[in-house]
């Protein structure tokens, strides 16, 4: 079953994302780009917002959108997020050069850190494959301009089922996002990865807009319809 990730800005957004069913809180300013980060004290806040009523609910953080060779920057943010105390922290990897230092790098820190490959010019499954030998718990492809596209528009369906068999061969999971929508679900359905994101089909206005929580119930039962009659958390 695919679990719905909902980004959300703000302690009100994460407790409406929660309430209507999101399965991971991730946390990010929109407005700042792909990966645009929040400010620690407001991750910390969320944090507590959220476990003082779901102790188990899975948080998610981005540490923001770096240029591929600011390896000190994406160290040094990474650590910060992650002494916020979610579950996840996600950072950005871009194709190139810079790329395979960056994964040795964050494959130190001793936080759960998921590299989120950016696939605006497809997925580099060899290095897919490497970070799923290096101890991360999960891989995602997203996209870094939320313009041109989804994730489908840059990505193919062969390329994206490879890339979650090859997760899956490696006991990581892995996660979809990139300007998805309700009409991208019989290909999530498809290729059924663990996780996948979603914020501007979850807002009133777009991506840089306000949280719908009906949007967001609408969503998880077009993931998993199974579990749409299940009793949410009050």
């Amino acid at each position: 079953m695919t679990s719905l990730l909902t980004s959300v800005r703000n302690e009100v957004e994460a407790l409406q994302a929660a309430t209507a069913g999101a399965d991971l809180i991730d946390l990010k300013e929109p407005r700042a780009g792909a990966l645009g980060a929040l400010p620690a004290p407001t991750v910390r806040e969320v944090v507590g917002a959220v476990r003082a009523r779901w102790p188990g609910h899975l948080l998610s953080a981005t540490i923001g959108d770096l240029a591929p060779a600011e390896h000190a920057v994406m160290m040094l943010m990474a650590n910060t997020i992650g002494e916020c105390g979610v579950d996840y922290v996600k950072v950005g990897v871009a194709p190139g050069e810079h790329a395979r230092e960056a994964l040795r790098r964050l494959a130190t820190l001793p936080w759960q850190v998921v590299p989120v490959f950016l696939a605006d010019h497809g997925v580099d499954l060899k290095l897919v494959e490497e970070a799923c030998g290096m101890g991360f718990p999960a891989v995602m492809a997203d996209t870094a301009g939320k313009q041109a596209g989804s994730l489908f528009d840059c990505v193919d369906m062969a390329t994206l089922a490879a890339m979650t068999r090859i997760a899956r061969a490696g006991g990581v999971k892995v996660g979809l996002a990139g300007s998805l929508q309700l009409e991208h679900l019989p290909r999530l359905h498809a290729l059924a990865p663990d996780f996948a994101g979603f914020r501007g089909a979850l807002c009133d206005g777009g991506r840089a807009g306000h949280l719908d929580p009906a949007k967001v119930a609408a969503l998880r039962a077009g993931l998993h319809p199974a579990a749409a009659l299940e009793p949410q958390p009050a």
